[in-house]
């Protein structure tokens, strides 16, 4: 008799077993399953691309998993091997760089799980990414920077972590816009990775050296444009000097509104968060869904910011 009960609970684990990958991801049965390696939980954006992702997985009944390579390409593939390991049904990667994190991609794709790059890209192609045109930000930047300077002034650069999408781009849509203008000068350029106290400590040492002889900063990011704003504050020369920066960040909003930062360029974190769990979820399913998904920039001047503030 205990034999007989025994062999019908062991039917039943097999059978239920068998249901279960049979309806995963068919919304009825087990849950998808979703990974995410995002670049860096210390940046701001990034943080607000990840909550986005969040609300977007609980709204469509889907596990997110969420790690932090904490800027290191080498971390963040091992993130991704350890999500195959796991076998997730669909991974998305905030790449750290453009080269280090494609052996990520590769490692996906050859296991057969869906990859969507989310907010910066890869040179290996993912599955589908999601995100804006990052030369176009840098563009609308330069091109405003031109615009109240008449077409003349000396400007200075602040990158992004070098060889990461963004930072690539935003240099080639910048350099475009100076090409375009030959009244403006390229007085330096460096990188303040992204980071806020780097920003700016590098504005700190460009007054030093070129002191009333600036007259624009075009930061990368938020982070770094207001670290570049606090700098000029201190030095006496917030007013002489035009900061633009990119993705309109709370922070930047209220500085865009206060006048201290002149403008940020608006990057839609909600959307770019969102959509990207949307597109996981139809490629986990093996619905259609589009393979580039890009979000429009916008410029946030204190003539409209009070559209973009919560």
């Amino acid at each position: 008799m205990k034999n007989a009960i025994f062999g019908t609970l062991i039917a039943t684990a097999l059978l239920s077993g068998c249901n279960q990958t049979s309806e995963k991801g068919s919304g009825d049965g087990e849950k998808l399953v979703v990974g995410a390696t995002m670049l860096s939980m210390q940046n701001e954006f990034i943080v607000n691309v990840s909550d986005e992702m969040e609300a977007k997985a609980k709204e469509l009944d889907v596990d997110l998993i969420t790690v932090d390579a904490e800027r290191s390409a080498l971390k963040q593939v091992e993130q991704v091997e350890s999500f195959i390991a796991q076998g997730v049904d669909a991974i998305i990667m905030n790449p750290c760089e453009v080269e280090a994190s494609s052996p990520a991609v590769k490692l996906a794709m050859a296991a057969n799980i869906p990859i969507i790059n989310v907010n910066s890209e890869t040179s290996a192609k993912p599955t589908a990414f999601v995100g804006s045109d990052d030369t176009e930000s840098a563009r609308i930047a330069m091109k405003y920077l031109a615009e109240k300077l008449g077409g003349k002034g000396n400007i200075l650069i602040m990158h992004g972590f070098m060889g990461q999408a963004a930072q690539l781009k935003r240099d080639n849509g910048a350099k475009e816009i100076l090409k375009a203008n030959p009244g403006l000068k390229l007085l330096a350029e460096q990188t303040g990775e992204w980071d806020r106290a780097k920003g700016m400590s590098l504005t700190e040492n460009w007054i030093q050296s070129y002191g009333s002889k600036i007259n624009a900063i075009f930061a990368h990011n938020d982070e770094m444009g207001m670290g570049a704003v606090k700098a000029l504050e201190a030095a006496g020369l917030k007013n002489k000097v035009i900061v633009v920066s990119v993705d309109a960040i709370p922070d930047a909003l209220q500085a865009v509104k206060k006048g201290t930062l002149d403008a940020t360029i608006f990057q839609n974190a909600k959307e770019q968060g969102s959509k990207a769990i949307e597109t996981a979820v139809k490629a986990a399913k093996k619905e259609a869904f589009d393979k580039e998904v890009l979000i429009p920039f916008q410029l946030v001047t204190k003539e409209n910011v009070g559209e973009f503030l919560k």
